[in-house]
């Protein structure tokens, strides 16, 4: 299972290039600053939700744009199986 900070600034940084904006411009889009953003981009952040709404709106997405990437789908997330199997006993 990959690290969801890395999926988290992987999508960051791919919809920021796309957009044609620097980590500099995105920061002052958002309200955040450029050495913020570059720590999310590389994984080494735990990114609050508050702070990815900030950037995905934005980058001009909504969450569930943000999140609909098929990199944090259920098939693609081990994690998705634990779960399913955990809440099993509580049904």
């Amino acid at each position: 299972m990959q690290d969801i900070r890395i999926l988290i600034g992987a999508r960051i940084k791919s919809l920021r290039k796309d957009a044609g904006l620097s980590q500099e411009a995105l920061g002052l889009k958002a309200g955040l600053d450029r050495t913020y953003i570059a720590s999310v981009e590389s994984g080494k952040r735990n990114i609050s939700i508050v702070n990815i709404e900030k950037l995905s709106l934005s980058l001009g997405y909504s969450l569930s744009d943000f999140f609909a990437a098929s990199e944090f789908s259920a098939d693609n997330r081990s994690y998705s199986r634990v779960a399913e199997k955990s809440n099993a006993k509580y049904c």
